[in-house]
């Protein structure tokens, strides 16, 4: 499968747990495309899942990777990260990655700006939160130059206001139902809105999104 939703111009919503599983080169990890540029290279988001006693081989991250765990415990040579760990590999960056109870990611492959080299280990579930507007509460996680992105977690019956997304917008739902008058966006759902995309978002119920902006294309 190859160029799967690389026109980033257009809005994309996807319910990962619509996707089935394909597999991939190695044994026991098996992945939920998002979008790919080609079959194992370049431009790749995906849900990744590592069977328990899998292990990829050691690789590099020509532009880098970045990585959230969804659930359970990934690990590399130099440590291990539970779930709710935020990990971002600069370009050039290699690992060799293993999950020894196995775990699921969000991953985003080959979307570094050449000079973003900060490498990040973040376990959030020992983070603070700070306040936001409103009802909202927030966990900056990276940013650089214009791109942000952090942990938004959303009260119940919490409504922002309407806004444009200047250098798009990217979330993937943690917890709980993103909402919007586009329509409803249960626990990991990713959606993907270009630049100067809008909309007037809300919950009905506590929610938990990642967030990143500022990184498509203008």
């Amino acid at each position: 499968m190859q160029h799967l939703n690389m026109d980033l111009s257009k809005r994309v919503v996807l319910d990962s747990n619509t996707i089935d599983w394909l597999p991939s080169p190695l044994e026991g990890v098996t992945r939920k495309p998002l979008a790919r540029e080609d079959l194992e290279s370049g431009h790749a988001t995906s849900i990744v899942r590592y069977q328990a006693g899998s292990h990829f081989s050691a690789h590099s991250h020509p532009m880098g990777e970045e990585i959230f765990v969804l659930a359970g415990t990934f690990s590399d040579e130099d440590g291990d990260y539970p779930q709710g760990t935020y990990i971002r590999n600069p370009p050039g960056s290699s690992h060799r990655p293993f999950s020894t109870a196995g775990c699921t990611l969000f991953v985003k492959l080959n979307q570094f700006d050449v000079n973003d080299t900060e490498r990040v280990r973040i376990d959030t579930r020992a983070q603070p939160w700070q306040a936001g507007i409103g009802g909202l509460k927030v966990m900056s996680l990276h940013d650089f130059e214009e791109q942000h992105t952090a942990l938004v977690k959303w009260p119940a019956n919490e409504v922002f206001q309407p806004h444009r997304h200047f250098g798009g917008e990217e979330i993937l739902v943690l917890s709980g139902q993103f909402e919007d008058e586009h329509g409803k966006y249960p626990t990991h759902t990713w959606i993907r809105s270009p630049h100067l995309s809008e909309h007037h978002p809300f919950v009905k119920e506590e929610t938990i999104i990642l967030v990143k902006v500022g990184h498509l294309p203008v």
